[in-house]
């Protein structure tokens, strides 16, 4: 498997395995990922930004992530806790895998692909925040070695609970 980059060629594949993912989100009643986020503009831009990255197997597009190693605003305030760390680090969002390479371990593959592009990037933090509901991104997350942080606020009313691991 390769972890790279993503191209504007990927847009398709990245918005099949991010329908599919608001598909699940929407059947467990999770209020992520609806109402038409993330879209084809979010991923453009991620593109645009050099944010967007892949797993790619035998030439298909199999997961999805973006990583930023730009300050995250929500990130300013945290509430019910605090961050391990107030150090520079990398931002991870919107992960995805395909429908047929679940369970497979491809979140954990993109985490530490994520984790040798902050090493290489001296940069030594990964903050991330999900749904209260999402307890899969959750149990990636700690079986990772992240660690609960407390509750950060995406936008004035949209709650999520926020990790961080040290590298």
């Amino acid at each position: 498997m390769k972890f790279r980059k993503s191209k504007t060629s990927d847009v398709k594949s990245i918005m099949k395995i991010v329908s599919q993912a608001q598909k699940f989100f929407k059947d467990q009643g999770i209020d992520q990922w609806q109402n038409g986020y993330p879209n084809e503009d979010t991923i453009i831009e991620d593109i645009k930004n050099a944010e967007s990255y892949v797993l790619v197997k035998d030439d298909e597009v199999v997961a999805t992530s973006m990583v930023t190693f730009k300050e995250d605003l929500s990130y300013e305030s945290i509430y019910e806790g605090q961050w391990l760390s107030n150090n520079k680090y990398a931002t991870i969002h919107r992960v995805a895998v395909s429908n047929t390479h679940k369970r497979l371990g491809l979140s954990t593959k993109i985490i530490k692909y994520i984790e040798k592009l902050c090493i290489d990037n001296d940069v030594h933090s990964i903050k991330v925040d999900t749904h209260k509901e999402n307890i899969p991104m959750q149990k990636t997350l700690k079986k990772n070695g992240f660690e609960y942080c407390g509750i950060i606020y995406i936008d004035s009313s949209s709650e999520r609970i926020a990790f961080e691991k040290l590298l």
